[in-house]
């Protein structure tokens, strides 16, 4: 299965980049970096600048039925970066709208919101994101890791970089499941 990993060319919390990243190419399957736009991303440990990573695919000039699944990573500048950018947004939101499962680890939800996917559903995110998205019209949960299956794509959500074993383990079986 080809999944896309949607980044903004900088600000992306690295760990939840490549732990994902890996857990994918580990199950078989190819992981593709998308950004908004060609070149590399620059990653972060929190604050501090980290690795680089090569772009495979720009946002605009790939399309989200290309894919059998999405996986947003957090850091706070990364989701506040795709969400202002109306491709990005778009792209996320096909991935709704043709049924394909979608992974969310940390600050990521932003996106989501943005791209108005998260009424009537149930999933969890770094704290601060809480009031975000009551106010979009999901509901909010302090969990691990959270699986909802309302509407027509499952969404995976975790919290921060201490859940990403359960958060790989979850969207890795979730994926396999819509893949069938």
């Amino acid at each position: 299965m080809r999944i896309a990993f949607l980044t903004a060319p900088e600000g992306v919390e690295q760990v939840e980049l490549t732990e994902p990243w890996q857990a994918a190419k580990d199950a078989g399957h190819e992981p593709v970096l998308v950004s908004t736009q060609s070149g590399k991303v620059q990653g972060f440990n929190h604050l501090d600048k980290a690795d680089t990573f090569s772009v495979d695919e720009v946002v605009g000039e790939t399309s989200a039925d290309s894919f059998g699944g999405l996986v947003l990573p957090g850091g706070v500048a990364n989701p506040d970066f795709l969400r202002t950018d109306e491709k990005a947004v778009a792209f996320v939101r096909d991935f709704f709208a043709q049924g394909t499962p979608v992974a969310a680890i940390c600050h990521a939800p932003w996106t989501l919101i943005e791209a108005d996917v998260v009424r009537g559903r149930v999933l969890t995110s770094w704290p601060s994101l809480r009031t975000d998205l009551r106010n979009a019209g999901a509901t909010w949960v302090d969990e691990q890791v959270k699986v909802c299956d309302h509407g027509d794509s499952t969404l995976v959500t975790s919290r921060k970089p201490d859940d990403l074993k359960a958060f790989c383990e979850t969207f890795l079986a979730e994926f396999a499941k819509a893949a069938g």
